[in-house]
């Protein structure tokens, strides 16, 4: 009987279509979002909700059900919201929770095959299981957001929301980095460690999409003022550099963290620090010789830059909000990719 060989190269392949998937998932997300939709399902059915409602009966339970949120009461009601209405936000939902299952089977079903089959390279089944644990929690983190929506407020809670999409890009992250290590063993060489630079250059990215989904769950992106090629709008927030209306006097946490204006104003001006040091660390690997995660990470942040200032003289547009979202998961999968290689480059 052969002994199992270990297969990093297919492991690796395999965690590269589940990255795939989370990015598509975030993308979706923000469309949820975006179009209202998050608390549009009221229950959490792991199974029987794979399915949409399939007769008219079924819908209108929904829509029933839907009618007791505060969202509902509040907002959607008074302004008429039809049936036909509330199929647009529930689909949304719905391909929401789908995806979100359809990635947990993506991940579960190989990594037992791979365990089964004793192709795991040693030392990497704590950090796979590690992965599927943080997807489990990322299912209940979501369901815990939405249940701020359904039962407290016409919107979910925007920490619940930033909770949810930080657990989501954490995730992505150490699978992209368990992904490079194990390509990189497939060549022979050994696991990439964390340099100082790489994990200040991640820290910092990480509070930025942390703010943004502040901003994005606090609807911030509108408060500067819109309007293309508006001074009022970008650079300035209403004709002003620091935003007039902050108030300090519910605490300076809350403030930090709960106020549009002030965390619209952190947000965008916190980016360019993030540019600073992501130009750091990419001239630093290019000129360690690692050119190509070196342009990968210049074309994400200066398209991520462009997209943000785009999103916000158009008052919020859906799909260049969209854009945003998805160029920030992006920006994070360089910026792993840039840390990994210049944490190997180090070693070298």
């Amino acid at each position: 009987m052969k002994a199992a060989v270990p297969a990093p190269l297919a492991i690796a392949r395999w965690l590269l279509v589940v990255a795939a998937m989370i990015v598509a998932i975030v993308v979706v997300g923000g469309i949820t979002r975006l179009t209202e939709s998050g608390v549009s399902i009221t229950e959490w059915n792991v199974v029987s909700g794979t399915l949409p409602p399939l007769t008219e009966a079924q819908w209108q339970a929904e829509f029933d059900a839907y009618r007791q949120t505060p969202q509902y009461v509040l907002v959607n009601g008074p302004a008429g919201m039809t049936l036909a209405t509330y199929k647009f936000i529930f689909f949304w939902e719905w391909v929401h929770r789908l995806l979100a299952r359809t990635i947990g089977l993506a991940f579960a079903a190989p990594l037992a095959w791979f365990w089964l089959r004793g192709q795991i390279p040693a030392g990497y089944k704590p950090r796979l299981l590690a992965l599927l644990a943080l997807g489990a929690l990322q299912g209940a983190v979501g369901w815990w957001m939405v249940k701020s929506g359904i039962v407290y407020d016409v919107k979910v809670s925007h920490y619940r929301l930033a909770t949810h999409l930080g657990v989501a890009l954490f995730t992505l992250a150490g699978i992209v980095w368990t992904m490079l290590d194990l390509r990189a063993l497939a060549r022979g060489r050994s696991a990439s460690r964390l340099t100082g630079l790489g994990a200040l250059t991640l820290g910092m990215l990480a509070l930025q999409l942390v703010y943004g989904a502040f901003l994005a769950g606090l609807r911030a992106g509108v408060v500067a003022g819109a309007g293309w090629f508006s001074w009022d709008a970008w650079p300035l927030m209403q004709g002003r550099f620091y935003p007039d209306g902050v108030d300090w006097a519910v605490g300076a946490w809350r403030t930090l963290t709960g106020d549009p204006y002030l965390v619209h104003f952190l947000h965008r001006w916190w980016a360019w620090a993030v540019v600073v040091v992501l130009v750091v660390m990419a001239r630093r690997m290019r000129r360690a010789g690692l050119r190509p995660a070196s342009i990968a990470i210049h074309a994400a942040f200066g398209t991520q830059i462009l997209l943000g200032i785009a999103t916000v003289y158009s008052g919020v547009s859906l799909w260049l909000a969209v854009l945003h979202q998805l160029c920030g998961a992006l920006l994070l999968v360089c910026t792993v990719w840039g840390a990994h290689a210049l944490g190997g480059a180090s070693k070298a």
